[in-house]
């Protein structure tokens, strides 16, 4: 019982947090995803091939989160986008604080899409709103078609499903329709894209989706 209370207090914290994160968002008119998804998924590559089909329709800012290291904040930095690191020393997942954080050292003007890397975790970072319009989670085919099962708060909690590494289909035990039909038997409104950021396949899909969303 103390533990569920603890808890309880930390959310409570973290959503005043998130959603000052989501008004000073808005007020500038910044549209903006947090990208979820188990480690070796593909996510900073996908984040690649998106600053690589916008940057030169929309303004993009990035923030990295990651357990160590900054090599993928090194990644995107020499694409030429602003790009805030969050090394979490061994935590699961990014809160609102730490968002918060790194938005400091990001210019809101002119900016239009920001993108959130969390951690590679298909489990913590379900339950934490980070201010984000959207949750996004992605998941590979190479780690099978029952992960919406197995992890059914992380699909419930996003809007967007991104199933990647489509170019790998042939050398996997894995059904893309039946990762559909078990994500939308969790979350029915899931909109979902198939992607792969070796072939270029769906990346122009998902992108026009988001300038779509950064339009209205």
């Amino acid at each position: 019982m103390t533990l569920i209370t603890v808890e309880r207090k930390v959310l409570e914290k973290n959503d005043v947090v998130a959603n000052d994160i989501r008004s000073k968002l808005k007020e500038h008119n910044i549209f903006s995803f947090n990208l979820l998804s188990s480690p070796g998924s593909g996510k900073t590559s996908l984040v690649e091939r998106t600053i690589a089909f916008l940057k030169d329709k929309i303004a993009i800012a990035v923030i990295e989160g990651d357990v160590q290291t900054d090599l993928d904040a090194r990644r995107i930095d020499v694409l030429g986008v602003p790009v805030a690191q969050i090394v979490t020393n061994g935590g699961c997942h990014l809160d609102a604080g730490l968002v918060r954080d790194a938005l400091t050292k990001i210019d809101y003007e002119n900016l239009k899409v920001l993108i959130i890397e969390n951690v590679g975790n298909l489990v913590c970072p379900a339950g934490y709103d980070l201010g984000e319009d959207v949750k996004v989670v992605l998941l590979s085919t190479t780690e099978g078609d029952d992960k919406p099962l197995k992890y059914p708060a992380m699909f419930r909690n996003a809007s967007v499903l991104i199933i990647n590494k489509i170019d790998l289909l042939p050398y996997v035990k894995c059904s893309v329709e039946k990762i559909k039909e078990n994500a939308l038997a969790i979350n029915p409104a899931l909109k979902i894209f198939e992607t792969s950021c070796t072939t270029d396949a769906g990346i122009e899909s998902w992108c026009n989706w988001i300038l779509e969303r950064a339009a209205k």
